[in-house]
């Protein structure tokens, strides 16, 4: 009898450990799902990428960037683009294709510097580069808009 009353005092059983690391478990595969996918996905990933991969990752950024070249093309021939602001739009989108393709900052970096940097690694875009920064830099510039995006989706369509 007084182990039946003893039942009554004490309480409820307290809650499995089990739960605890199951919780803890959870939490820490959901972490590693997370960093997995930013790993993943990461802009001019190329760190250890298997092949199929990479080239998939380029393929989807080059079909992206020959599609934007091609509209901003159409807005320059009908008009709702002046040569300056093509130029700019281009020279945007070309130098966002190069940052995504190679993983290095196309986008911060100065026309005569391209050469050189990565050991040469954007040297062949310097060309549609530098005529890009003329239209759009240079108000009494010979560079045509037509011509330097159809040089701009060559070089992209190109790109290794």
């Amino acid at each position: 009898m007084p182990d039946d009353l003893l039942d009554n005092l004490i309480g409820p059983t307290p809650y499995s450990s089990a739960w605890l690391w199951l919780a803890v478990a959870l939490a820490g595969l959901t972490v590693c799902w997370y960093a997995g996918v930013f790993w993943w996905t990461a802009a001019g990933r190329t760190r250890g990428e298997q092949a199929l991969i990479g080239a998939a990752r380029v393929a989807l950024h080059r079909r992206r960037a020959l599609r934007a070249i091609h509209a901003i093309q159409s807005a320059y021939r009908a008009g709702e683009l002046t040569a300056k602001r093509a130029g700019a739009a281009l020279n945007e989108e070309v130098r966002r294709f190069l940052s995504a393709a190679t993983g290095l900052r196309a986008e911060y970096v100065q026309v005569p510097d391209i050469t050189t940097v990565a050991a040469g690694a954007l040297a062949p875009a310097a060309p549609v580069l530098a005529d890009l920064a003329d239209a759009q830099f240079n108000a009494a510039s010979t560079v045509g808009i037509d011509a330097v995006s159809r040089a701009a989706q060559d070089l992209v369509r190109e790109w290794t």
